[in-house]
């Protein structure tokens, strides 16, 4: 197995499941409604909207950073506004994460393993370095997202 292979294996882990920490990201949003994914149990913290929306910022950000784009997030693409919070636009949501993952996922099996011990920009983090920080990044979060999911159900919206 090519290790551009054995990656891609560990985004699928943290992105759609069967991973040895517990439920995925895709598995945790799976059955959130709008109205709990806007929902701020915790004073001060973000929603998993909120938080969803910066997984994704993220995995997009690492597919630029392969195609040579440094990426550099401003704090509103960090952490980009809920602009509306009905079930079509939460759904709007979980399809775009998904989709930003195959991209990054099908981008990772097209490189030449050569640059995976590479910097992936000029004055950054290695190719494999940076893969592996999305996956790390995106189940850092995943495990703030599966903790508001038990909060209770008397939450405060934004």
């Amino acid at each position: 197995m090519r290790e551009t292979e054995r990656i891609v294996g560990q985004l699928n882990r943290a992105f759609v499941g069967e991973a040895w920490h517990g439920p995925a990201v895709l598995e945790l949003l799976k059955g959130v409604t709008a109205e709990q994914a806007t929902a701020r149990p915790i004073a001060g913290g973000h929603s998993i909207w909120e938080l969803a929306l910066h997984i994704e910022a993220w995995v997009r950000a690492g597919g630029r950073r392969l195609q040579a784009d440094p990426a550099q997030l401003t704090e509103v693409e960090d952490w980009p506004a809920v602009t509306a919070s009905d079930e079509q636009a939460w759904q709007q949501v979980r399809e775009s994460i998904k989709q930003a993952h195959n991209e990054l996922a099908s981008a990772t099996l097209l490189l030449d393993e050569a640059r995976l011990d590479q910097p992936i920009i000029k004055d950054m983090s290695s190719v494999y370095v940076t893969l592996h920080g999305v996956i790390q990044h995106s189940l850092y979060h995943a495990g703030q997202i599966a903790i508001l999911k038990r909060a209770p159900s008397e939450r405060k919206t934004a």
